[in-house]
């Protein structure tokens, strides 16, 4: 049954592929969605803290498209997806999602509430690179490094938001928006069990048979196309994977909550180095890629982990120093964003 229906897509050809890319788009969006309300109601039937439902639950479902993603990849010996798609996330999240909200509405940060997650980034980012280059892949023991490290910046994550909840005043400025969460959780509460456990078991299913139509369906258009598997997982890939971020990103700004967004695309990236990567690596470990050469160079050495680090340097650190973000900011990283992806097509 299986193999029939393999032939009858490949005997569409380029655009049946193209199709059934989409659709991947597509299930991991929805799947996204539907496991998050699901694992958040069965949290909340269960009575379990807000503080760790939205620090673990909520946090892991938005990143769960991208870790089957590069697992599956990976278990099928597409190491050049599960690379570029981590690469790429980080790259898309911050100088497509997060630029556009600091380009449209820059507003405050919360320097405090960011720090740690920052920190975090460019300490897991720095173990990443020296794997990179200088063992030219990444064992099976540097998988569970980076695992072990998003391990201890949950169980931060969860302690720092307790302390914060414990400070919050009982009234306050965000006494309506606080108001508002409520009145949510108390839907999800209502939700019949029954229903949510289809929503997380659905929803699961969604992502994973999603995750599998992305990455065979990317492979056979970047062999179809003549490029290298690795520039559709930095671009398309990429892309797709981050859709959960980029819709939070455009609903933050349609109700002028532009520092959640920020917040959200630095927890995605860190996420996508220590919980994504590491898993794809410790369940298989890959070299690097050498698809693509600058002067005999490893172009990913030369362009893509050197862009993911300056990205997120001229998002991060301003915003860290002034407490707020700027619209050259939004305007630069665009900027930057666009050559990348001319010169994964055209370099």
């Amino acid at each position: 049954m299986i193999e029939t229906i393999s032939k009858f897509i490949d005997g569409l050809g380029l655009g049946g592929n193209i199709l059934f890319f989409l659709v991947g788009f597509l299930l991991l969006i929805k799947g996204g969605d539907w496991f998050v309300d699901g694992s958040t109601a069965v949290a909340r039937r269960f009575r379990i803290p807000e503080i760790i439902v939205g620090a673990t639950v909520v946090s892991i479902g938005t990143t769960l498209p991208e870790v089957l993603v590069s697992a599956t990849a990976a278990i099928e010996g597409h190491g050049e997806i599960a690379y570029g798609n981590a690469i790429g996330s980080v790259i898309c999240n911050t100088a497509l999602i997060a630029a556009l909200t600091a380009a449209v509405r820059p507003g405050t940060v919360d320097r405090k509430s960011l720090r740690t997650p920052v920190l975090f980034f460019f300490g897991s980012a720095a173990f990443y690179i020296l794997n990179a280059y200088i063992n030219k892949g990444f064992p099976r023991w540097s998988g569970m490094v980076l695992l072990a490290v998003f391990v201890v910046y949950m169980i931060l994550s969860v302690r720092q938001g307790l302390n914060k909840k414990d400070e919050l005043p009982a009234g306050g400025s965000d006494g309506g928006q606080q108001g508002a969460q409520e009145d949510e959780n108390e839907k999800e509460k209502d939700m019949p069990l029954g229903k949510a456990l289809v929503l997380l078991v659905v929803g699961a299913a969604c992502i994973a048979l999603g995750a599998k139509l992305l990455v065979d369906h990317g492979t056979k258009i970047a062999g179809a196309l003549g490029v290298p598997e690795s520039v559709i997982a930095l671009t398309f890939v990429a892309l797709g994977t981050s859709l959960p971020e980029l819709v939070t990103a455009i609903t933050s700004l349609a109700k002028g909550h532009s520092a959640l967004s920020l917040g959200n695309v630095i927890g995605a990236n860190l996420f996508n180095l220590v919980l994504v990567s590491g898993t794809a690596i410790t369940i298989s470990p890959f070299n690097l890629p050498v698809e693509k050469t600058i002067a005999g160079m490893n172009a990913s050495l030369v362009v893509d982990v050197p862009l993911m680090l300056v990205v997120m340097w001229i998002l991060t650190v301003p915003a860290l120093a002034k407490g707020k973000m700027s619209r050259w900011q939004g305007i630069l990283l665009l900027a930057l964003y666009a050559a990348f992806c001319v010169f994964q097509f055209v370099g």
